[in-house]
């Protein structure tokens, strides 16, 4: 390829996926720094570091699936969607286990989560299978009985690990893109009449103990104030300490003296309200709400319906994790373990986020095809 043909393609390359998450990943990793400097723990100390190598290795994935084609996104969804939950079940055999949990395959010094790859993978069967039907024909009860089968097995397998938040993600994205896809009114009914005795079933039978005390800590955090309510305490300390412009980096006081467990993963937002305050809190806000416009942007400008339901899911993807997050920090969610895209910790988390640039990116430059 000469000179010219490749500023040609620079020209027409979606630059702004990659660009958002860029400066939301280093505001992030320069909050995990602050929040993890002062630990005695040479491992906690160096976590940024880490975060930033597995930040270039899923930057590295995103560009490379950007300039694959989306039909083979569509032409291999299904076999994707088949490794993955192979994957899944490796890890309920064979997975590493850790903090009460079986969520791990381990490949050397790698740890791999094979749940975070699942959100995309279901994301591009549901495509699939919705791109089939008539785009302006509302669906009906029985339309959705396999796609939400193809949501249901990977979360039933994931709930098992246990991992609650990631299960009930993937049933978040499905009604997402079911909703996107349009369905009748009644059918938007039973789908909330099902929902809300299936909450009940899940509660009453399907929920862990500890599980259970989350939600009732929601409800009361005072009433296990040293237990199980002990984070979300601890959590609205640090935000509401933050005030107005925030302590100021590295000033957290909540992570230097580890009041707040966990704040390199679930709480980062935490630690980042303390330290930036509210002006700094909107500022992190609008970078993800731009982001979630682009997103919404895209998926109506494409030419076709695959495509445009493959970005809404994407959106969904980052819209539930940081909603949720944010929600569960600040009080509004009981607490369920989701990270906050591009700012917690986890290399498998981020090498979903580059996945879903990627093929975000791929679909946005697909359109100057047509």
């Amino acid at each position: 390829m000469n000179t010219s043909a490749i500023l040609e393609a620079l020209k027409k390359y979606d630059f702004s996926f990659f660009g958002i998450c860029a400066a939301i990943f280093l505001m992030g990793v320069v909050n995990l720094y602050s929040a993890t400097h002062a630990s005695v723990s040479s491992h906690m100390a160096n976590l940024y570091k880490v975060q930033i190598g597995w930040y270039l290795v899923s930057l590295l994935i995103g560009i490379v699936i950007s300039f694959i084609q989306p039909k083979n996104f569509f032409r291999f969804s299904w076999l994707i969607y088949a490794v993955n939950i192979f994957l899944l079940v490796l890890v309920l055999i064979l997975g590493h286990k850790g903090m009460g949990a079986q969520r791990w395959l381990v490949i050397g010094p790698i740890r791999l989560q094979p749940s975070e790859f699942m959100k995309m993978s279901s994301i591009l069967v549901l495509a699939r299978w919705y791109a089939k039907s008539d785009p302006d024909k509302e669906l009906g009860l029985k339309q959705l009985i396999l796609p939400f089968l193809i949501a249901f097995v990977p979360t039933l397998l994931i709930v098992v690990e246990p991992d609650l938040g990631t299960g009930l993600l993937i049933l978040l994205i499905f009604f997402v893109i079911s909703f996107y896809r349009k369905l009748k009114w009644k059918t938007i009914a039973i789908l909330a009449i099902i929902g809300v005795i299936s909450g009940g079933v899940m509660y009453q039978f399907g929920l862990k103990s500890y599980q259970k005390r989350r939600i009732v800590t929601f409800l009361n955090p005072a009433a296990d104030a040293k237990g199980s309510g002990y984070n979300a305490i601890q959590s609205k300390i640090a935000i509401g300490s933050g005030k107005a412009i925030g302590k100021g980096f590295r000033k957290s006081s909540q992570a230097s003296l580890n009041y707040l467990p966990e704040n390199h993963t679930d709480f980062v937002f935490s630690i980042f309200n303390e330290e930036h305050g509210f002006v700094g809190s909107l500022f992190l806000i609008t970078l993800f709400i731009v982001l979630f416009y682009r997103f919404i942007w895209l998926a109506q400008s494409v030419p076709r319906i695959y495509e445009s339901i493959v970005i809404i899911g994407i959106m969904s993807i980052f819209f539930w994790h940081t909603f949720i997050n944010m929600g569960m920090v600040t009080g509004l969610m009981p607490i369920v373990g989701l990270p906050l895209p591009l700012m917690s910790y986890g290399g498998s988390s981020l090498m979903t986020f580059g996945i879903c640039c990627g093929i975000a990116t791929s679909i946005s430059n697909s359109r100057n095809l047509f």
